[in-house]
């Protein structure tokens, strides 16, 4: 025992103190993880359903596409590597293999552009969150119901479709043309006009001073305008002028004479009148609401009343959006209406992350609006429109029910996508060089899918 006046060592003290002081050791980091780490046939177990279904569906899928284009369309045959060459050949293949170019090249650029749009407008205008439910709308409606609607849209009658009945509205704002289509003379010699490469020419020559009829028969009571007067004699020609009636030599329920205008019948007004003279026209007029006319300034000699072709063809009906030339372009048009506020979302989403502190520099500095959007937004922005682009060259790649529903099967709208359903299920019955197309999109999709893969891991680090 230690005396009463007997000092403690410092080193004794403070070891004590010490081993009394010192927490609790704590087990390494390796046996707590050991620990909470469940076994590792614990954790298949819970994986194995998920990877069976992803084995099925996806893996098991792909393998067999790429044995299954080795062999011909009854899969009995090795045939190589000639389904893989048979997609660029042939005229079905090639305007698939130049559309999908088409689309891929145009699509994803313009709906990246109007994404941006919009993205910067809604940042500018009032009621930003109305425009943004607006324009994100379509990405609601299902591929299939879209193109339906835009089936409709593409009408040629203007009665149906309503992209040509704006283009007829807006070309009758500033020229309004009235026909009448399949509209000509009476056969037989004793008709005073005849048909000629289309347009109505009198037999005989007229000189100034004189008037001519002009009956004309097969006109559909459509095409008779509402403005139309009952058919008039035509008017006195005084010097220098030659007058005459264009009419519908019709009477309903018969009797009349030819060739003259009776009571009862209808003057057609708006019809183009030439006077020509050696195939050169001298002077020109048009037809008032009860078809007479009145060509003034007429030379001396005699002249051939001609009513041009274009009298007679059918009036403005708009573009022909689903015929072979603008097919293409047209469904691209009803893509981007779908796709536009899918590319505005994330567009918006990275413009609102972007440091305002940038941009008031810029403008203290003196830039213009145009130069901070073209020098800094734009260059902020580009890891955001470039996924946005990517996603859609992959999106494009694989498009289908637009194609397949507003293209109706022709040919001259297909693409690599509709081309390998064709092959496979669509009549084509040939499910080798189906596969050899699947095979061939896949590899075309699998550099964008690794590129969004790479940059959304750069992101997070």
């Amino acid at each position: 025992m230690k005396a009463p006046n007997e000092e403690v060592p410092p080193a004794a003290t403070a070891g004590g103190a010490a081993a009394i002081d010192a927490p609790p050791a704590r087990p390494g980091p390796r046996g707590a993880r050991e620990r909470l780490t469940p076994p590792s046939w614990l954790a298949l177990t819970f994986l194995l359903p998920a990877l069976l279904l992803l084995g099925f569906l996806v893996v098991y899928p792909i393998v067999y596409s790429v044995i299954r284009s080795f062999f011909d369309a009854s899969g009995d045959s090795f045939v190589g590597v000639d389904n893989y060459t048979g997609v660029f050949q042939g005229h079905d293949n090639l305007v698939a293999v130049r559309n999908t170019a088409i689309w891929v090249v145009v699509a994803p650029t313009v709906v990246t552009i109007i994404g941006l749009v919009f993205a910067v407008l809604t940042e500018r205008i009032r009621w930003a969150t109305v425009f943004k439910l607006v324009v994100f709308m379509p990405m609601a409606i299902s591929f299939l119901a879209s193109g339906v609607i835009f089936r409709l849209v593409y009408q040629q009658d203007p009665d149906k479709g309503v992209a040509n009945a704006a283009m007829v509205a807006v070309h009758d704002m500033f020229r309004q043309d009235t026909t009448y289509p399949g509209a000509g003379p009476r056969n037989g010699g004793n008709a005073p006009v005849r048909q000629d490469g289309g347009a109505v020419v009198s037999v005989r020559q007229y000189s100034a001073g004189q008037s001519a009829l002009v009956p004309l028969l097969k006109i559909k009571p459509e095409y008779l305008p509402k403005d139309a007067r009952p058919a008039a004699q035509p008017p006195a020609a005084e010097q220098g002028e030659l007058t005459g009636t264009v009419w519908f030599d019709f009477t309903r329920g018969g009797g009349g004479q030819q060739n003259a205008p009776n009571s009862g019948e209808s003057g057609l007004p708006g019809i183009r009148v030439e006077a020509v003279q050696g195939g050169k026209v001298v002077a020109k007029a048009t037809t008032e609401a009860d078809g007479t006319f009145t060509l003034r300034k007429v030379p001396a000699g005699t002249y051939a009343i001609r009513l041009p072709k274009d009298n007679f063809t059918t009036a403005y009906q708009g573009a022909e959006w689903l015929g072979d030339t603008l097919i293409t372009p047209a469904i691209i048009g009803s893509y981007l209406w779908v796709w536009s506020g899918f590319a505005m979302v994330l567009i918006a989403a990275g413009l609102a992350a972007i440091p305002r502190d940038a941009l008031e520099a810029a403008r203290v500095d003196g830039a213009t609006e145009w130069q901070v959007f073209r020098r800094v937004t734009i260059p902020l922005l580009a890891p955001v429109l470039m996924v946005v682009l990517v996603t859609l060259v992959i999106n494009v790649l694989k498009v289908f029910d637009l194609v397949y529903i507003i293209g109706g099967g022709d040919p001259n709208a297909s693409v690599l996508a509709l081309q390998m359903w064709t092959e496979s299920f669509g009549g084509g019955n040939d499910q080798g060089s189906g596969s050899a197309i699947a095979v061939l999109l896949f590899v075309l999709v699998l550099p964008a899918m690794l590129f969004n893969i790479r940059r959304m891991r750069q992101e997070r680090k």
